[in-house]
């Protein structure tokens, strides 16, 4: 635990020279291993699969017709948006095309007018969160309305009611991912309509309309209310989930940066992330998130390749001190949902708990 503290609050003392080289050395190995080459075959195959797929589904739809099997239909609707949501992060990191104009349209047409979330939002939210993961004041990803994931956050506005939900909160953290579909189609609504610089602002207007207007009215014209509103709670619900808990596990419990703390990139980067490692079927669940530490050093390395980089960046981590964190899907829940409890309980010390959490579970498995 010392060391682990030790490293955390020395290693940014060290010349920044000898920092950039570190990472300008491990970025030279990655290009020459060919991690940075686009993958095109894959990524075409997915492009023309993912317009394919979801005609199908609302075929089904139709076709079904006034029937509660249609809440089969809304589950894999879910699926099929989350999946399409993954290809649109791949878009908006640049791992599709070389050209950022064509990366720009895909993301376009595949968040606002097929999955109905705003591009440009997300864009500037996960802009941020890329640059200072875990960072106090400049991740807006560890400022939740709901859950409190830093011992700052927990320390406001407490109550006894509060005070005991805060306490539970690991509880509640995945039975309130259901809303998280609502609050991503709300919140890309809220960005398009809001004052503030916003590219190609009445193409995600137009594409929002279309996918959420057209979407709710097909709903209704084929079903009978009560059905019609079933439908889209299980098709949010599952949707958000699915969402929720291939993000939650990436940097929830991870060290929480100080406001006033400076990291050189590698590990900046590293430091806050976490892998889950699986099988292949994993990487495909999700979404090559999963390799969270490759994504954050390399944004722009496409999705088949982070799985060949992973066990080199790994190597060449320990090789440098820089802790790199690695563990199961299960472990990985366990230790966000402990890490929550504990931030909701007044716990302060961010730097150490979830790191200590995280070597006893290690261990027992």
């Amino acid at each position: 635990m010392d060391d682990i503290r030790q490293t955390i609050r020395t290693r940014p003392r060290e010349g920044t020279s000898r920092a950039t080289s570190a990472f300008t050395e491990l970025a030279q190995q990655v290009r020459h291993q060919g991690l940075l080459r686009r993958r095109y075959g894959y990524y075409w195959t997915k492009l023309i699969a993912a317009p394919l797929v979801v005609a199908a589904c609302l075929a089904a739809f139709v076709w079904i017709g006034e029937s509660w099997w249609q809440l089969f239909t809304a589950a894999a609707l879910a699926i099929v948006f989350t999946q399409i949501a993954f290809l649109g992060h791949d878009a908006a990191h640049r791992q599709i095309f070389v050209s950022g104009r064509w990366n720009d349209w895909i993301s376009l047409i595949l968040g606002d007018l097929l999955v109905g979330m705003s591009y440009g939002w997300w864009q500037h939210k996960h802009t941020r969160h890329h640059a200072n993961p875990n960072k106090l004041g400049s991740d807006p990803d560890i400022e939740l309305p709901v859950i409190a994931v830093t011992a700052e956050t927990a320390a406001r506005h407490r109550g006894p009611v509060l005070t005991w939900m805060r306490g539970h909160q690991g509880v509640f953290f995945f039975p309130i991912l259901l809303l998280e579909g609502l609050s991503l189609h709300a919140s890309g609504v809220r960005r398009v309509f809001a004052r503030g610089r916003l590219e190609r602002r009445w193409v995600e207007i137009a594409f929002l309309g279309i996918r959420l207007g057209g979407f709710l009215t097909l709903v209704f014209l084929v079903l009978s209310p009560g059905i019609a509103f079933a439908f889209l709670a299980v098709q949010l619900g599952l949707f958000g989930f699915y969402m929720g808990i291939a993000f939650a596990p990436n940097h929830k419990g991870m060290p929480v940066v100080p406001r006033d703390m400076t990291l050189d990139f590698l590990r900046r980067q590293v430091m806050m992330s976490r892998n889950v490692r699986g099988t292949r079927l994993l990487d495909v669940v999700m979404g090559g998130l999963n390799y969270q530490i490759e994504h954050h050093l390399f944004p722009s390395m496409p999705r088949p390749h982070l799985r060949r980089a992973a066990p080199m960046i790994a190597e060449y981590c320990r090789a440098h001190d820089v802790p790199y964190t690695s563990v199961g899907l299960l472990t990985s829940y366990a230790i966000v949902v402990r890490y929550i409890n504990r931030v909701g309980l007044g716990e302060r010390d961010v730097f150490t708990c979830p790191l200590v959490e995280q070597r006893s579970l290690i261990g027992s498995t």
